[in-house]
C-alpha cells in the first residue's frame, strides 16, 4: 500500500525534526542544501505535499542536522556540511544568526540545552564546543573528548553536564560524562564494545535515563545518569533481530501514561518504521507519580523576535496525570511573507507592524513596475512580428 508523502526536495532528505510547539509543523534538511518547513494538515496527508510553507536557503552544502529551540517559538537551528551553524527566525524566513568561523571541519552533532540558552556541538576537528547561540561565541571547549578518529556525538544531560559517545584509539565504543565547568577530565569514561556503529544518545530529563542507539545495531542500551560515582549506571539492553538505520524519539506527552510507558522509539528499517515501547511494569492502575514528574509541554515561553533580542524563556511544564490533553489549539504558524528572505544574512530582528506594512507596500510597488515593464516588452515584440 502506498501512502502520500512530502516530496519537495530535489535531493535526499538527511534530517527531519517535528516542531515541539506545533504538532503539525515539520522541518527537513536535504542534500539540495535547503531547509524546508512543512505544515501537515489535520488528520494527515491525503495527497502528496510538494510546496513548503517556508524554504530557507543559506547553506552552500548539504544540511544534515536540524533542531528546534526548546522554548522559543519559530527558532530553528541548522548545521550543514559547509561547517556552518545557522539560527533561523522561521516566521520571517530569515537567518538571524550565522556561526561560520568556529568549526574548521564537518559538524557531527548540534543540540540545545533545556532552556535554549546554550548550543553544544561536536566536530570532526576533534573538539567539543559549548556556544552562546546569539553571540556565536565559545563558552567552553574540550579537545579530544575521545581519542579515536570516529565520529563523536554529544548531548546536554541534567544540571548542565554533557554526555558524549565516541571511540577509543583502539576503536572501542565509549560513553563519557563531562562537567563543562571543569573540562580537563571526564567524570566517568566507560568502554562498551568493539562495534563500529556510531552511538546516538537520547536523554530523558524526567527519569534521568539516557538511551544509546547504535547505527547498524539491533539493540538499545540504557543508563541512568546520577550525581554519584560512577555517574552513568548501566540499567539494561533492548535487543531485536533486525538492525536499525536510524531512530526517532516520541516526546513524553505523547506516551500512554496508563500503560506506564516511559519511552517510545521509532526504529527505521529499510522499508518500514517500527515503534519500540519501553514500559515499567507496575501492578497498580493508579497514576505513577515517580515515573511521570511534570514534563515539558507544547507551549513556548518566548517569541522568536524577543529571544533574538535577548529575552530568555524557561520550559513551561505540564502534568501528565490525566494523560496529555491539548487545552489550546496548536500554536498557530504564521509566516510574514513580505519579509521572506533566502539570503544568509546576519540580521537584527525587526519589531512593529508599521515596518511590515511598509515593506509589503514597497514589494507591491516593485511588482507593479515589473509587470508594467514586462507588458511593455511583450507589446514591442508583438509589434515587430
Amino acid at each position: 500500500m502506498s501512502y502520500p508523502n512530502v516530496c519537495g526536495h530535489t535531493g535526499p532528505v538527511l534530517d527531519i525534526e517535528w516542531c515541539p510547539h506545533n504538532d503539525n509543523i515539520i522541518a527537513s534538511g536535504s542534500e539540495d542544501c535547503s531547509v524546508m518547513i512543512w505544515e501537515i494538515p489535520e488528520g494527515g496527508l491525503t495527497q502528496p505535499l510538494k510546496d513548503p510553507v517556508v524554504k530557507l536557503d543559506g547553506h552552500s552544502k548539504r544540511v544534515g542536522i536540524l533542531s528546534w529551540h526548546p522554548t522559543a517559538h519559530n527558532v530553528l537551528m541548522s548545521a550543514g556540511c559547509d561547517n556552518v551553524v545557522i539560527l533561523w527566525n522561521v516566521a520571517r524566513g530569515e537567518a538571524a544568526v550565522r556561526i561560520d568561523s568556529l568549526h574548521t571541519d564537518l559538524i557531527y552533532s548540534a543540540c540545545w540545552n533545556s532552556d535554549g540558552s546554550q548550543i553544544l556541538t561536536s566536530c570532526k576537528d576533534k573538539k567539543l564546543r559549548v556556544l552562546d547561540p546569539r553571540k556565536g561565541t565559545v563558552i567552553a571547549e574540550k579537545d579530544k573528548p575521545h581519542e579515536g578518529s570516529r565520529p563523536v556525538r554529544a548531548v546536554f544531560v541534567s544540571e548542565g553536564k554533557i554526555l558524549t559517545t565516541g571511540f577509543s584509539r583502539m576503536s572501542e565504543r565509549q560513553v563519557a560524562l563531562w562537567d563543562p565547568k571543569s573540562f580537563d577530565e571526564p567524570l566517568t569514561l566507560q568502554e562498551l564494545d568493539t562495534s563500529s556503529g556510531v552511538l546516538l544518545p537520547f536523554f530523558d530529563p524526567d527519569t534521568g535515563i539516557v538511551y544509546l542507539c547504535g547505527k547498524g545495531d539491533s539493540s538499545i542500551r540504557y543508563f541512568e545518569v546520577t550525581d554519584e560515582a560512577p555517574y552513568v549506571h548501566y540499567l539494561s539492553m533492548y535487543s531485536s533481530k533486525e538492525s536499525q538505520k536510524g531512530m526517532g524519539y516520541m516526546p513524553k506527552r505523547g506516551l500512554e501514561v496508563n500503560k506506564c510507558e516511559i519511552a517510545r522509539f521509532y526504529k527505521l528499517h529499510e522499508r518500514k518504521c517500527e515503534p519500540i515501547v519501553m514500559t515499567v511494569p507496575r501492578k497498580s492502575d493508579l497514576f505513577q507519580e515517580d515515573l511521570y514528574p511534570d514534563t515539558v509541554g507544547p507551549e513556548p515561553s518566548v517569541e522568536a523576535d524577543d529571544w533574538f533580542a535577548g529575552k530568555e524563556g524557561k520550559p513551561i511544564l505540564i502534568s501528565l496525570k490525566d494523560g496529555f490533553v491539548a487545552t489550546t489549539k496548536n500554536k498557530e504558524f504564521k509566516v510574514i511573507k513580505s519579509l521572506m528572505s533566502t539570503t544568509s544574512a546576519s540580521s537584527v530582528p525587526r519589531h512593529g507592524n508599521g515596518a511590515d506594512v511598509q515593506a509589503l507596500q514597497n514589494e507591491m510597488k516593485e511588482l507593479r513596475e515589473m509587470v508594467e515593464e514586462l507588458t511593455k516588452r511583450v507589446t514591442e515584440l508583438e509589434s515587430k512580428n
